[in-house]
Protein backbone atom coordinates (compact mmCIF):
# COMPACT_ATOMS: atom_id res chain seq x y z
CA UNK A 1 0.00 0.00 0.00
CA UNK A 2 2.84 2.75 0.40
CA UNK A 3 4.34 2.03 -2.76
CA UNK A 4 1.08 2.49 -4.13
CA UNK A 5 1.07 5.89 -2.21
CA UNK A 6 4.29 6.47 -3.84
CA UNK A 7 4.10 5.55 -7.28
CA UNK A 8 0.82 8.06 -6.98
CA UNK A 9 2.52 10.82 -5.67
CA UNK A 10 5.88 10.87 -7.24
CA UNK A 11 3.68 10.33 -10.42
CA UNK A 12 1.12 13.47 -9.66
CA UNK A 13 4.05 15.76 -8.44
CA UNK A 14 6.10 15.33 -11.82
CA UNK A 15 2.75 15.97 -13.54
CA UNK A 16 1.77 19.20 -11.47
CA UNK A 17 5.38 20.64 -12.16
CA UNK A 18 4.88 19.90 -15.49
CA UNK A 19 1.86 21.49 -16.28
CA UNK A 20 2.51 24.39 -13.86
CA UNK A 21 5.03 25.06 -16.36
CA UNK A 22 2.94 25.52 -18.97
CA UNK A 23 0.05 27.41 -16.44
CA UNK A 24 2.40 30.01 -15.33
CA UNK A 25 4.10 30.53 -19.12
CA UNK A 26 0.57 31.17 -20.37
CA UNK A 27 -0.23 33.03 -17.95
CA UNK A 28 2.44 35.55 -18.30
CA UNK A 29 1.94 35.70 -22.19
CA UNK A 30 -1.70 36.49 -21.06
CA UNK A 31 -3.35 33.85 -22.56
CA UNK A 32 -6.66 32.69 -21.17
CA UNK A 33 -6.36 29.42 -19.46
CA UNK A 34 -9.79 27.49 -18.69
CA UNK A 35 -8.24 24.89 -16.47
CA UNK A 36 -5.42 23.29 -14.96
CA UNK A 37 -6.02 19.40 -13.82
CA UNK A 38 -3.95 16.55 -12.26
CA UNK A 39 -5.55 13.61 -12.80
CA UNK A 40 -7.67 12.27 -15.54
CA UNK A 41 -10.92 10.71 -16.01
CA UNK A 42 -14.07 12.19 -13.93
CA UNK A 43 -13.76 14.93 -11.84
CA UNK A 44 -13.90 14.62 -7.88
CA UNK A 45 -12.51 18.39 -7.00
CA UNK A 46 -12.96 21.52 -8.69
CA UNK A 47 -12.21 25.06 -7.49
CA UNK A 48 -12.06 28.70 -9.28
CA UNK A 49 -10.15 31.58 -7.00
CA UNK A 50 -12.21 34.58 -6.23
CA UNK A 51 -12.49 36.58 -9.57
CA UNK A 52 -10.00 34.11 -11.10
CA UNK A 53 -10.71 32.76 -14.27
CA UNK A 54 -8.70 29.19 -14.33
CA UNK A 55 -10.57 26.10 -12.32
CA UNK A 56 -8.02 23.80 -10.12
CA UNK A 57 -8.79 20.45 -10.97
CA UNK A 58 -8.35 17.21 -9.23
CA UNK A 59 -9.64 14.19 -11.29
CA UNK A 60 -10.31 10.04 -10.57
CA UNK A 61 -7.42 8.36 -12.18
CA UNK A 62 -4.33 9.79 -10.70
CA UNK A 63 -2.03 9.44 -13.67
CA UNK A 64 -1.16 12.42 -16.23
CA UNK A 65 -2.70 15.94 -15.67
CA UNK A 66 -3.30 18.73 -18.06
CA UNK A 67 -3.70 22.36 -19.07
CA UNK A 68 -6.94 23.57 -21.25
CA UNK A 69 -5.38 26.49 -22.98
CA UNK A 70 -7.74 29.46 -25.24
CA UNK A 71 -6.67 28.87 -28.46
CA UNK A 72 -4.13 25.85 -28.89
CA UNK A 73 -6.03 23.17 -30.42
CA UNK A 74 -8.70 25.65 -32.44
CA UNK A 75 -10.07 29.22 -31.81
CA UNK A 76 -12.84 30.31 -29.42
CA UNK A 77 -15.27 32.81 -30.03
CA UNK A 78 -16.00 33.48 -26.62
CA UNK A 79 -12.55 34.54 -25.89
CA UNK A 80 -10.35 37.67 -27.27
CA UNK A 81 -8.51 36.89 -29.78
CA UNK A 82 -5.60 38.71 -28.26
CA UNK A 83 -6.05 36.09 -25.44
CA UNK A 84 -5.84 33.04 -27.17
CA UNK A 85 -2.76 30.82 -28.12
CA UNK A 86 -2.91 30.81 -31.33
CA UNK A 87 -2.69 34.43 -31.63
CA UNK A 88 0.57 35.06 -29.63
CA UNK A 89 4.01 35.67 -31.46
CA UNK A 90 6.49 32.96 -32.04
CA UNK A 91 8.34 33.19 -29.14
CA UNK A 92 5.20 33.36 -26.57
CA UNK A 93 4.23 30.00 -27.93
CA UNK A 94 7.66 28.33 -27.84
CA UNK A 95 8.07 29.07 -24.43
CA UNK A 96 4.64 27.71 -23.18
CA UNK A 97 5.24 24.37 -24.82
CA UNK A 98 8.84 24.62 -23.77
CA UNK A 99 8.25 25.43 -20.14
CA UNK A 100 6.38 22.45 -19.20
CA UNK A 101 9.88 20.47 -19.97
CA UNK A 102 11.75 23.05 -18.61
CA UNK A 103 10.37 23.16 -14.82
CA UNK A 104 10.30 19.11 -14.99
CA UNK A 105 14.47 19.87 -15.56
CA UNK A 106 14.34 22.53 -12.65
CA UNK A 107 12.32 19.93 -10.73
CA UNK A 108 15.04 17.58 -10.61
CA UNK A 109 17.76 19.82 -10.34
CA UNK A 110 15.87 21.14 -6.92
CA UNK A 111 15.49 17.13 -5.67
CA UNK A 112 18.79 16.58 -6.76
CA UNK A 113 20.48 19.84 -4.37
CA UNK A 114 17.91 18.86 -1.38
CA UNK A 115 19.03 15.06 -1.55
CA UNK A 116 22.82 15.92 -1.35
CA UNK A 117 21.93 18.56 1.73
CA UNK A 118 21.07 16.21 3.43
CA UNK A 119 22.23 12.73 2.20
CA UNK A 120 25.61 13.96 1.02
CA UNK A 121 26.62 14.80 -2.48
CA UNK A 122 27.57 11.57 -4.32
CA UNK A 123 30.49 12.32 -6.55
CA UNK A 124 29.74 11.21 -9.65
CA UNK A 125 33.40 10.40 -11.40
CA UNK A 126 32.88 6.63 -12.77
CA UNK A 127 35.33 5.04 -10.07
CA UNK A 128 36.01 1.18 -10.36
CA UNK A 129 34.34 -0.11 -6.89
CA UNK A 130 35.03 -4.06 -5.97
CA UNK A 131 35.80 -6.30 -8.64
CA UNK A 132 34.56 -9.58 -8.27
CA UNK A 133 37.43 -12.50 -8.90
CA UNK A 134 34.67 -14.59 -10.53
CA UNK A 135 34.07 -12.20 -13.41
CA UNK A 136 35.97 -11.31 -16.50
CA UNK A 137 36.64 -7.87 -15.58
CA UNK A 138 39.11 -9.31 -12.80
CA UNK A 139 40.79 -11.66 -15.38
CA UNK A 140 41.43 -8.52 -17.35
CA UNK A 141 43.33 -7.05 -14.69
CA UNK A 142 40.89 -4.18 -14.03
CA UNK A 143 40.93 -3.11 -10.41
CA UNK A 144 39.20 -1.64 -7.59
CA UNK A 145 40.13 2.28 -8.01
CA UNK A 146 40.45 2.58 -11.90
CA UNK A 147 39.14 5.65 -13.54
CA UNK A 148 36.74 5.04 -16.42
CA UNK A 149 37.68 7.07 -19.13
CA UNK A 150 35.87 5.33 -22.18
CA UNK A 151 34.13 2.95 -23.09
CA UNK A 152 34.71 1.65 -26.66
CA UNK A 153 35.90 4.67 -27.21
CA UNK A 154 32.82 6.78 -26.46
CA UNK A 155 34.00 8.73 -23.61
CA UNK A 156 32.60 7.90 -20.37
CA UNK A 157 32.10 11.13 -17.84
CA UNK A 158 29.76 9.33 -14.99
CA UNK A 159 28.29 6.29 -14.06
CA UNK A 160 24.94 6.97 -15.37
CA UNK A 161 26.52 6.95 -19.08
CA UNK A 162 28.90 4.12 -18.28
CA UNK A 163 26.13 1.65 -16.77
CA UNK A 164 23.51 2.73 -20.19
CA UNK A 165 26.75 1.65 -22.02
CA UNK A 166 27.57 -1.29 -20.54
CA UNK A 167 24.07 -2.47 -20.12
CA UNK A 168 23.40 -2.35 -23.70
CA UNK A 169 26.69 -4.37 -25.12
CA UNK A 170 23.66 -7.52 -25.82
CA UNK A 171 27.27 -9.81 -24.71
CA UNK A 172 29.39 -8.45 -26.82
CA UNK A 173 33.33 -7.58 -25.90
CA UNK A 174 33.75 -3.74 -24.54
CA UNK A 175 37.19 -1.74 -24.84
CA UNK A 176 37.52 -0.20 -21.26
CA UNK A 177 40.71 2.96 -21.25
CA UNK A 178 40.79 3.26 -17.48
CA UNK A 179 43.63 5.46 -15.69
CA UNK A 180 45.11 3.89 -12.81
CA UNK A 181 46.15 5.26 -9.39
CA UNK A 182 49.71 5.71 -10.49
CA UNK A 183 48.57 7.96 -14.07
CA UNK A 184 48.85 4.77 -16.25
CA UNK A 185 46.60 4.96 -18.67
CA UNK A 186 45.48 1.57 -19.90
CA UNK A 187 43.14 -0.49 -22.18
CA UNK A 188 41.10 -3.66 -21.26
CA UNK A 189 38.80 -5.93 -23.71
CA UNK A 190 36.96 -7.74 -21.55
CA UNK A 191 33.47 -10.09 -22.78
CA UNK A 192 30.74 -10.44 -20.08
CA UNK A 193 29.76 -13.23 -18.81
CA UNK A 194 26.21 -14.65 -19.38
CA UNK A 195 24.34 -15.33 -15.63
CA UNK A 196 20.62 -16.78 -15.39
CA UNK A 197 19.30 -15.45 -12.33
CA UNK A 198 16.73 -18.02 -9.55
CA UNK A 199 13.62 -16.94 -12.17
CA UNK A 200 15.65 -17.75 -15.03
CA UNK A 201 16.19 -14.20 -16.36
CA UNK A 202 19.45 -14.20 -18.24
CA UNK A 203 21.59 -11.13 -18.82
CA UNK A 204 25.39 -10.19 -19.24
CA UNK A 205 27.85 -9.49 -16.21
CA UNK A 206 31.25 -7.91 -16.33
CA UNK A 207 31.60 -8.09 -12.53
CA UNK A 208 32.49 -4.52 -11.55
CA UNK A 209 30.37 -2.11 -8.62
CA UNK A 210 30.70 0.94 -8.79
CA UNK A 211 32.13 3.53 -6.11
CA UNK A 212 31.05 6.63 -4.45
CA UNK A 213 32.30 8.97 -2.25
CA UNK A 214 30.29 11.36 -0.69
CA UNK A 215 30.85 15.32 0.53
CA UNK A 216 29.02 17.21 2.63
CA UNK A 217 27.70 21.12 2.57
CA UNK A 218 25.93 23.54 0.25
CA UNK A 219 28.67 24.34 -2.39
CA UNK A 220 29.90 20.57 -2.88
CA UNK A 221 25.34 19.75 -3.00
CA UNK A 222 25.17 22.54 -6.01
CA UNK A 223 28.17 20.75 -7.52
CA UNK A 224 26.41 17.22 -7.35
CA UNK A 225 23.04 18.62 -8.20
CA UNK A 226 24.66 20.27 -11.39
CA UNK A 227 26.64 17.61 -12.76
CA UNK A 228 24.08 14.80 -12.05
CA UNK A 229 21.37 16.84 -13.86
CA UNK A 230 24.06 17.01 -16.78
CA UNK A 231 24.78 12.92 -16.28
CA UNK A 232 20.94 11.90 -16.22
CA UNK A 233 20.32 14.09 -19.50
CA UNK A 234 23.69 12.74 -20.97
CA UNK A 235 22.29 8.51 -20.21
CA UNK A 236 18.96 9.99 -21.22
CA UNK A 237 20.04 10.59 -24.73
CA UNK A 238 22.34 7.88 -24.91
CA UNK A 239 19.26 5.62 -24.10
CA UNK A 240 17.17 7.59 -27.22
CA UNK A 241 20.11 6.76 -29.41
CA UNK A 242 20.59 3.32 -28.21
CA UNK A 243 16.29 2.80 -29.33
CA UNK A 244 16.91 4.41 -32.74
CA UNK A 245 19.85 1.97 -33.52
CA UNK A 246 18.38 -1.07 -32.06
CA UNK A 247 20.73 -1.77 -29.38
CA UNK A 248 18.02 -1.36 -27.20
CA UNK A 249 14.76 -3.23 -27.80
CA UNK A 250 10.99 -1.65 -27.73
CA UNK A 251 10.65 -4.30 -25.52
CA UNK A 252 13.08 -3.02 -23.18
CA UNK A 253 10.91 0.07 -22.19
CA UNK A 254 8.55 0.48 -19.29
CA UNK A 255 4.98 1.97 -18.41
CA UNK A 256 3.19 2.70 -15.65
CA UNK A 257 3.50 -0.90 -14.25
CA UNK A 258 7.50 -0.80 -14.27
CA UNK A 259 7.30 2.26 -12.76
CA UNK A 260 5.23 0.89 -10.24
CA UNK A 261 7.71 -1.83 -9.83
CA UNK A 262 10.73 0.19 -9.28
CA UNK A 263 8.62 2.40 -7.11
CA UNK A 264 7.99 -0.97 -4.95
CA UNK A 265 11.76 -1.75 -4.93
CA UNK A 266 12.74 2.16 -4.35
CA UNK A 267 11.12 2.67 -1.25
CA UNK A 268 12.35 0.04 0.41
CA UNK A 269 15.75 1.16 0.66
CA UNK A 270 14.53 4.59 2.00
CA UNK A 271 13.91 8.41 1.27
CA UNK A 272 17.18 8.91 -0.43
CA UNK A 273 16.11 6.33 -3.02
CA UNK A 274 12.94 7.93 -3.73
CA UNK A 275 14.63 11.48 -3.78
CA UNK A 276 16.98 9.93 -6.66
CA UNK A 277 13.90 8.69 -8.80
CA UNK A 278 11.60 11.60 -8.48
CA UNK A 279 14.95 13.36 -10.07
CA UNK A 280 15.32 10.90 -12.83
CA UNK A 281 11.50 10.30 -13.73
CA UNK A 282 11.24 14.24 -14.01
CA UNK A 283 13.62 14.59 -16.33
CA UNK A 284 12.89 11.45 -18.19
CA UNK A 285 9.44 13.28 -18.52
CA UNK A 286 11.14 16.53 -19.71
CA UNK A 287 12.69 15.05 -22.69
CA UNK A 288 10.56 12.70 -23.87
CA UNK A 289 7.82 15.39 -24.18
CA UNK A 290 10.42 17.27 -26.20
CA UNK A 291 11.09 14.66 -28.89
CA UNK A 292 8.94 16.09 -32.33
CA UNK A 293 7.10 13.62 -32.36
CA UNK A 294 3.01 14.51 -32.48
CA UNK A 295 0.88 14.68 -29.44
CA UNK A 296 4.25 15.74 -27.48
CA UNK A 297 5.09 19.18 -26.91
CA UNK A 298 8.12 18.57 -29.30
CA UNK A 299 5.73 18.00 -31.62
CA UNK A 300 3.87 21.38 -31.41
CA UNK A 301 7.42 23.47 -30.95
CA UNK A 302 8.08 21.69 -34.31
CA UNK A 303 5.19 22.48 -36.20
CA UNK A 304 6.34 26.50 -34.90
CA UNK A 305 9.50 26.29 -36.48
CA UNK A 306 7.94 25.01 -40.00
CA UNK A 307 5.36 28.10 -39.17
CA UNK A 308 8.62 30.43 -38.96
CA UNK A 309 10.74 28.76 -41.72
CA UNK A 310 7.70 29.25 -44.52
CA UNK A 311 6.26 32.30 -42.76
CA UNK A 312 2.97 30.48 -42.98
CA UNK A 313 1.19 28.05 -40.43
CA UNK A 314 0.34 25.10 -40.93
CA UNK A 315 -3.56 24.12 -41.37
CA UNK A 316 -5.08 24.08 -38.10
CA UNK A 317 -7.16 20.91 -39.17
CA UNK A 318 -4.05 18.99 -40.85
CA UNK A 319 -1.76 19.80 -37.19
CA UNK A 320 -5.01 18.31 -35.25
CA UNK A 321 -5.35 15.49 -37.13
CA UNK A 322 -1.31 14.68 -37.61
CA UNK A 323 -1.17 14.80 -33.59
CA UNK A 324 -4.66 12.44 -33.11
CA UNK A 325 -2.50 9.95 -35.40
CA UNK A 326 0.60 10.39 -32.95
CA UNK A 327 -1.63 10.22 -29.68
CA UNK A 328 -3.29 6.53 -30.47
CA UNK A 329 0.60 5.79 -31.47
CA UNK A 330 1.67 6.78 -28.14
CA UNK A 331 -1.78 4.70 -26.32
CA UNK A 332 -0.71 1.57 -28.83
CA UNK A 333 2.90 1.92 -27.23
CA UNK A 334 1.66 2.27 -23.74
CA UNK A 335 -0.20 -0.43 -23.85
CA UNK A 336 2.47 -2.94 -25.83
CA UNK A 337 5.28 -1.68 -23.01
CA UNK A 338 2.45 -2.25 -20.40
CA UNK A 339 1.48 -5.63 -21.38
CA UNK A 340 5.48 -6.38 -20.94
CA UNK A 341 5.61 -5.25 -17.62
CA UNK A 342 2.66 -7.35 -16.68
CA UNK A 343 4.27 -10.16 -18.74
CA UNK A 344 7.74 -9.62 -16.24
CA UNK A 345 6.24 -9.49 -13.15
CA UNK A 346 5.21 -13.36 -13.32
Amino acid sequence: MLSLIWFILILSAIVAVHEFGHFIFAKLSNIYVYEFSIGMGKKIFGKKRKGGETEFCLRMVPLGGYVMIAGEDVEDDKIPKKRQMCNKGFWSRFLVLFAGAFFNFIFAFLILFISALIYGAVSTKPYIGEVSPEYPAYTAGIESGDLVLSIDGNKVNNWDQGLVMLQTTNGEAVVFKVEKADGRVIEYTVEPKKVTDEEGNESYKFGIATQYDKEYGFVPSIKYAVNKTVSLFGSMWDTLKYLFTGKVGVNQLSGPVGIYSVVDSQAEQGLEAILYLVAYLSINVGIINLLPFPAFDGGRILFLFIEKIFKKPVSKKVENIIHSVGFFLIIGLLIYVTFNDILRLF
